[in-house]
């Protein structure tokens, strides 16, 4: 019979959910532990004893959501965000480690699939995905299955020769540059002066404050031209938008569906909705037990 539990890991900087996931995705039961990244040996060590806590008989299998570039095939992971993963065979480590199926997929394609199957996507069969954070991570349903490639749409040139990104990356002109949590701080600071931050930002414009809106649509229109390039490409009926810069809402989601409006192609820019995420920050987890479920077979 068909296993229907699983257990889900959502990794981040300072971090680690892991719950119990029912084929459904609703949860079943989950546990908040600390990253622990003092070197590659102590997480993994602490990865471990995060399933471990949540792990039973009835458990057929584990997925992991990281932060990181992963090439599917071979379970390896390239090159990660904030955590010491980097050149390792991960799958096979916690296959080694735990004796059970392991599933593993970026943390933001992981978002994407809980949001696909249960939350803002669901009755969709092609989604986009945007999280919009300290940086910008992705992912995508296409036809009804999650993508395995890096859905690196953060580093989506939108400017030639624009800003410099954030972090390792060499590139300029990337929509993580100009739309996440940092891109708005830095924005608001220039602002408002280096005490402002992309909270008081937001605060600011639900107050009406004329120079925040007028920052915050900005930001709002260059999210739009993101997410133009996004629907010319896939056709989705869907662009899911979640992360903690989520929360400025309308401010930068009513100039962004403007601009898709004005400036994707017919009929793909009447057709397209573009809405919050659902899920809030389990979704990392809920889709890393949906990637389990795919571990199986």
């Amino acid at each position: 019979m068909t296993a229907q539990r699983v257990i889900g890991v959502d990794l981040g900087g300072t971090k680690i959910l892991a719950g119990v996931i029912r084929r459904d995705g609703s949860v079943e039961r989950h546990r908040e532990t600390a990253t622990r990244t003092e070197s590659q040996a102590a997480l993994l060590d602490g990865l471990e004893a995060a399933v471990r806590e949540v792990l039973d008989e009835d458990v057929a299998a584990v997925g992991f959501g990281i932060p990181s570039r992963i090439e599917q095939a071979s379970g390896r992971v390239e090159r990660s965000v904030n955590i010491p993963l980097d050149a390792i065979d991960f799958r096979a480590q916690m296959v080694q480690r735990l004796g059970i199926r392991v599933g593993i997929a970026n943390d933001a394609s992981a978002a994407t699939l809980a949001e696909f199957v249960s939350g803002a996507g669901r009755g969709a069969e092609t989604i986009v995905m945007l999280t919009l954070g300290t940086g910008v991570g992705a992912g995508v349903v296409l036809d009804g299955r999650l993508y395995s490639g890096w859905a690196e749409f953060g580093h989506m040139v939108i400017e030639f020769d624009g800003e410099p990104c954030f972090g390792a990356c060499n590139g300029r002109g990337h929509l993580e540059a100009y739309v996440s949590g940092s891109a708005a701080t830095r924005a608001a600071q220039d602002t408002f002066g280096e005490a402002a931050d992309a909270h008081r930002l937001v605060r600011l414009g639900r107050e009406g404050d004329a120079q925040a809106l007028a920052v915050l649509d900005a930001i709002g229109r260059r999210l739009g031209t993101g997410i133009e390039s996004l629907v010319n490409a896939f056709n989705p009926e869907i662009v899911v938008i979640g992360g903690g810069f989520a929360a400025a809402d309308e401010l930068i989601l009513g100039p962004a569906r403007e601009l898709v409006r004005e400036r994707a192609l017919t009929p793909a820019n009447e057709r397209v909705r573009i809405v919050r995420a659902e899920l809030g920050t389990l979704a990392g987890m809920i889709g890393a037990g949906l990637v389990a479920f795919e571990a199986q077979s």
